[in-house]
């Protein structure tokens, strides 16, 4: 079979909390793990989009407006729809499976990535991925 679910990969999550997302492959484990035996993969997503800016609004607003809030999760690969669009954004070296587990870790892996994706925001590429879904 075929592995095309590679990191990378945007994928929109299908069940739980972040159900509807879009999240960026991170690591896949398509033969299991100690602790998780199905085959899952590490995701980092966007659980709240930047919201629509305007050239009529000032510096703040636009800073204000441009936030991303990021989740971070080891997820299912049953749980994710793979769609054709792929990010180039390097989180391999902040995010770990053991910053999930721990949430002092998770909650500095959750800043780099909002770090990184606000940067990829305001570069202007990957304009899907940072649009909300809508349905």
């Amino acid at each position: 079979m075929v592995k095309f679910l590679k990191s990378g990969k945007i994928v929109i999550v299908l069940g739980g909390r972040y159900a509807g997302r879009k999240a960026v492959i991170v690591k896949t484990y398509e033969e299991g793990s100690n602790k998780r035996k199905f085959a899952h993969a590490l995701v980092a997503g966007i659980d709240r989009y930047p919201r629509k800016v305007t050239k009529d609004m000032g510096k703040k607003l636009l800073e204000k407006r441009s936030k991303v809030k990021p989740f971070v999760k080891l997820i299912n690969l049953n749980h994710l729809m793979p769609t054709r669009y792929s990010l180039d954004v390097d989180l391999k070296s902040s995010v770990t499976p053991d910053a999930v587990a721990q949430p002092e870790a998770r909650i500095e892996a959750r800043k780099l990535i909002k770090k990184s994706f606000e940067e990829k925001y305001q570069t202007g590429t990957n304009k899907w991925f940072f649009t909300k879904l809508r349905f």
